[in-house]
């Protein structure tokens, strides 16, 4: 790989660790017609250090996260939410990043950061074994499935780039610069979703339509926030880092304050989420 890609390839886990420590709470979430309320927290990860990047599995009781060793390397690991219990599905000599359900839910896809300076993306097996290489020409930060055979990566650069990847014809095609790191499937849609940094003030959700791939604006994020959730009917779930609030891209309104029930926790700094797809259970990153 180009020595001119080094200092990207080193970005990803040098910003994790410069970083302070992080936890992941999980809530229950009650949808009920507009109003949604989450309560019960608890600290699923409470390790110290990094522990970030959370996604579910879509239909078992599994939530993947990134979590720091004591040597500062990245693996991936899975906390089952009904037993309560965390296992490891990586333990390497690499870095990895981002894990996310690939379709067939037979893997977990993953940025792997290795020590001869390349940034891959790449699958585990979710029963456990050997890395499957995906991507290897490209420095991929995030990504998000659109179908079993395209992805929409954030890759890396000046400008940070959206780029749509087919993996049988191992192609890229721009279609986006200066974008956030939020990539998600929308509940519902033939449509993607990602933030664009239009200027300093001014981040937008977009909407990106899968067949036309077509991008349309959805509506400004919050004030200096990039991570959201989208919930199973279509709403939209940011923070400003010590509170949640909703948007309804259909009644386009403004952005509402979420019920939140700590019941003595205490939360701040909040910055990725994650939703269930049956929308009854809500991760959330919070400041260790």
């Amino acid at each position: 790989m180009k020595k001119i890609f080094c200092l990207f390839l080193f970005s990803l886990p040098l910003l994790a660790m410069s970083q302070t420590g992080s936890e992941i709470y999980l809530f229950d979430v009650q949808l009920s017609g507009s109003n949604i309320v989450v309560s019960n927290p608890k600290n699923v990860t409470n390790h110290p250090g990094y522990d970030n990047q959370p996604s579910f599995h879509t239909s078992k009781p599994l939530l993947f996260y990134s979590s720091f060793n004591e040597e500062g390397r990245s693996d991936i690991k899975v906390y089952n939410y009904k037993s309560g219990k965390t296992t490891a599905l990586t333990s390497t000599s690499e870095r990895e990043y981002s894990p996310t359900l690939t379709p067939d839910g037979k893997y977990i896809s993953c940025i792997i950061q290795r020590d001869n300076n390349a940034q891959d993306l790449g699958k585990y097996p979710i029963e456990g074994g050997e890395a499957i290489t995906l991507i290897d020409n490209l420095i991929v930060g995030y990504h998000a499935w659109v179908d079993d055979n395209n992805l929409i990566l954030f890759v890396l650069g000046e400008p940070m780039t959206l780029q749509w990847y087919d993996l049988k014809s191992k192609s890229s095609t721009v279609l986006e610069e200066n974008i956030g790191r939020s990539l998600h499937k929308i509940p519902g849609q033939n449509a993607m979703s990602f933030v664009h940094k239009r200027s300093k003030n001014d981040w937008v959700i977009n909407r990106l339509d899968i067949a036309s791939q077509k991008i349309t604006p959805i509506t400004s994020t919050m004030e200096g926030s990039e991570d959201l959730a989208w919930t199973k009917d279509g709403r939209i779930i940011m923070s400003d880092g010590s509170k949640l609030f909703v948007y309804d891209p259909k009644l386009k309104n403004d952005w509402t304050e979420i019920e939140m029930s700590l019941e003595g926790a205490t939360i701040s700094g909040i910055t990725r989420l994650a939703m269930t797809r049956d929308g009854k259970k809500l991760a959330v990153v919070v400041s260790e």
